[in-house]
């Protein structure tokens, strides 16, 4: 079997984010590198979006079944913060999941001067911009709550790192 990266991460888009189900962990940029040596072993590094993320094990997990029921035998999945994740990974396709379940996507963003940047969220719903944080504590490490003051609805942004 020849591989190729590009091969290996296309099967890897199929391995979702245990919290947000319709994000593949390549969109959500958590797959940071996927090398395949001569002799044909794969090595894929991952890193978490936060450090005490409870979904970690599950992701490698996911990823070694993955590789594993693909005939990929010979691998390596390696969690690392070499390469630390931030919001800016997330790709045009996952900000895109995001928004279709109901998340607001992060913005992006240059340089993080301030958690002010929490304030501002577009409301997934119905686009508008009116809206109101009501805490930067969600439901996980990596969500805030806000409400929409348009629709009237209360939704859940994913928080920029």
């Amino acid at each position: 079997m020849t591989l190729e990266k590009e091969a290996i991460l296309r099967l890897l888009e199929e391995v979702k984010d245990p919290e947000i189900p319709v994000l593949s962990l390549v969109d959500l940029g958590v797959i940071t590198a996927v090398d395949i040596a001569v002799d044909g072993h794969v090595t894929v590094n991952m890193t978490p979006t936060f450090a005490g993320c409870p979904a970690m094990d599950y992701m490698k997990k996911d990823v070694e079944q993955m590789l594993a029921r693909h005939g990929i035998s010979h691998f390596t999945v390696r969690m690392s913060f070499d390469d630390p994740w931030n919001s800016n990974k997330l790709t045009e396709k996952g900000r895109t999941a995001l928004k279709d379940f109901g998340l607001a996507p992060p913005p992006t963003y240059d340089l993080i001067l301030d958690l002010d940047i929490l304030e501002y969220a577009t409301c997934p719903n119905c686009q508008s911009t009116n809206t109101t944080m009501r805490s930067p504590f969600g439901p996980t490490l990596c969500r805030a709550l806000h409400f929409c003051n348009n629709c009237h609805q209360m939704f859940e942004q994913f928080k920029p790192l």
